[in-house]
């Protein structure tokens, strides 16, 4: 409970990453004062990519957590107030909205920018972790490139899973796609076009067992679930496409969401159905989910709350 006199906040921006930065640096160069909470993982998903190579106006590439300390910086030279602390629960009810930052720390804003993100789903395994960013990777449209002629395996059996090992064999020698059942989630087109591609062999009622490599990936050893059989693969990237988590549960009881928890906006807009509370970023986006569109979703969310403080003549 809180234990603060609450706070009051012109634009409250809750989460950073590419989208939480871009809305604070424009919010702030509006004069909107932004304060800026980061969340559990501040930089976001990009703070455990090493190269980024797919941003615009970066042509050597650049590491994600310094792309990610570049951005906090932009952001905090135009004057966020960025602190470290969590959004523990939200109260969009009445106006203005209320926050509460580390389950004790009560905030009212007259404008919100939810930014927090999803987070990706993980086969937990040990090797998995040790290896996340030394050839373990949850987005083949990161970081496919950098297999290009290479080997890999792919996790997951819904229409992700099917779009990116399709988008694998495109650059890769062979990708491995790796199924717990016997068929698939993924709708039918994407299925005949996984089974129709020669480079695409799929491995039915199979799990990973482990992830080997000592250093980087080179190889990984999975399991036949009916005859219990295993096999060791010759890969070099090996790549988790089980689905994302938005992070949006707190805000959930107040904003439409879909069945996954992705919030919804108004096409065209990052405004939610609450007045004065915006979403932009991975945690609306259940389609693209790249660093350069979650930036752009930043943009327009801090421009909607601009004009929305404008139109109520607070600005």
């Amino acid at each position: 409970m809180a234990t603060t006199t609450p706070e009051h906040i012109k634009c409250l921006i809750i989460g950073s990453g590419p989208a939480g930065y871009t809305a604070a640096i424009y919010a702030a160069r509006a004069n909107l004062n932004p304060v800026m909470y980061q969340g559990l993982q501040p930089g976001g998903q990009l703070t455990i990519t090493n190269d980024v190579e797919n941003f615009p106006g970066y042509p050597d590439g650049i590491m994600g957590p310094e792309m990610m300390e570049d951005l906090k910086k932009q952001a905090a030279r135009f004057g966020t107030d960025i602190r470290y602390g969590i959004a523990t629960s939200v109260d969009f009810s009445g106006h203005p909205h209320r926050v509460i930052v580390d389950e004790k720390v009560e905030l009212t804003a007259d404008t919100i920018i939810i930014a927090t993100g999803a987070s990706a789903k993980w086969l937990g395994l040990p090797s998995e972790q040790r290896l996340n960013g030394s050839g373990v990777s949850a987005c083949a449209v990161c970081d496919g490139f950098f297999y290009r002629g290479k080997d890999v395996a792919i996790v997951g059996a819904g229409d992700t899973a099917a779009e990116e090992a399709t988008y694998l064999a495109n650059l890769c020698n062979k990708v491995y796609m790796i199924v717990r059942k016997g068929e698939m989630r993924a709708s039918k087109i994407m299925q005949k076009r996984v089974t129709d591609n020669p480079k695409i062999e799929v491995l039915w009622n199979t799990v990973t067992d482990e992830i080997l490599g000592e250093h980087a990936v080179d190889g990984a050893r999975v399991k036949n679930v009916l005859d219990g059989t295993t096999r060791d693969l010759a890969i070099e990237g090996f790549f988790v496409a089980i689905g994302h988590d938005p992070n949006s549960k707190i805000f959930q009881p107040y904003l439409h969401h879909d069945e996954q928890g992705y919030l919804k906006t108004i096409p065209g807009t990052a405004k939610t159905n609450v007045d004065g509370v915006f979403a932009c970023g991975d945690v609306q986006d259940f389609t693209y989910r790249q660093a350069v569109t979650a930036a752009g979703s930043g943009c327009m969310a801090a421009l909607d709350a601009e004009r929305y403080l404008a139109a109520l003549g607070d600005h």
